[in-house]
């Protein structure tokens, strides 16, 4: 009988990797890095960058006007924890919008998942990295005018007094930054994980902020000009910020005690409701995010 063929084994002179085997705490961490500077366009093209730094010359703009009018012997025109509202929600949502697709389309389009977990990386991990650096980089657009302003403001006052007053009431703003970070990035990110098509992410993302906004909008205005003057906000007024991611974070944030005027009257006894709706909205989120990348690496 012909005796079987024997294999030969070659050597191509490839270097064996003889460092540190650091896990999947590094692999997170690289990850969650990586992703953050992917929402800045950092270590991309010019072409990545336009709408991040467009982004953050919108939302400063407010606070270079404001140290002017400060220095000039004017109060602070700029209010900490609503800052500019309209201009927040729009900037916000274009950003969200543009940049929550390049953390998630580009992966599902490409099939890269399964290399990912190739590695000692759970299924959970992914989307937990992806959103610690979505947060991030959310509130480096938002708390980075808050911290201008500020300093700005205090350039101008004098006596110690007038700092601590102002430190208090930035304090606050930066809470509900973190709280707009929070809710914007598990939003965008599970709408945007829903297509690995960037286009039809961006769309979703869009669609669903500005809608949403602009009906709650529409529905409180509707109300109050239809009520007579001097007439508390009517229940419809209330129950109608609970339609937008927005009017809810400004409902919750005039519930804990914010006093400058927005969108939502006070709530009064609807502020519980206004948080739950709020923290059912953020754990749907997490928890579709985390399903929707619970099989895909299997895809």
């Amino acid at each position: 009988m012909p005796a079987e063929a024997a294999g030969v084994i070659h050597d191509l002179g490839y270097r064996r990797y003889e460092g540190p085997r650091l896990g999947r705490a590094q692999i997170v961490r690289a990850l969650v890095w990586h992703s953050f500077r992917t929402a800045f366009g950092l270590g991309r093209s010019a072409k990545a960058k336009v709408v991040p730094v467009i982004v953050l010359f919108a939302m400063c703009l407010p606070a270079a006007v404001n140290a002017f009018a400060v220095a000039r012997g004017n109060a602070r025109l700029v209010p900490y924890d609503t800052y500019v509202p309209v201009l927040r929600a729009t900037v916000m949502t274009i950003f969200v919008a543009v940049q929550a697709p390049e953390l998630m389309s580009r992966d599902l389009r490409s099939h890269v998942l399964p290399l990912y977990f190739a590695r000692p990386l759970r299924k959970t991990d992914y989307p937990l990295a992806k959103y610690l650096a979505f947060t991030a980089a959310c509130l480096v657009v938002i708390e980075i005018p808050l911290v201008l302003l500020y300093l700005g403001t205090i350039a101008s006052v004098h006596g110690g007094s007038a700092v601590w007053g102002e430190t208090r009431a930035l304090i606050p703003g930066l809470l509900v930054g973190l709280m707009w970070a929070l809710v914007m990035a598990a939003a965008s990110l599970l709408l945007a994980s829903l297509s690995g098509r960037r286009g039809y992410a961006t769309g979703s993302v869009a669609i669903f902020f500005f809608l949403t906004y602009t009906l709650a909008t529409l529905l409180i205005n509707v109300e109050r000009n239809g009520a007579a003057p001097g007439m508390a906000a009517s229940t419809a007024v209330k129950v109608a910020g609970l339609l937008s991611p927005f009017t809810l974070l400004d409902g919750v944030r005039r519930w804990l005690g914010g006093t400058t005027l927005d969108q939502v009257p006070r709530p009064g006894s609807f502020g519980i409701l206004y948080l739950l709706v709020l923290l059912a909205l953020f754990a749907a989120c997490l928890g579709g995010l985390a399903a929707r990348f619970r099989k895909a690496g299997l895809s």
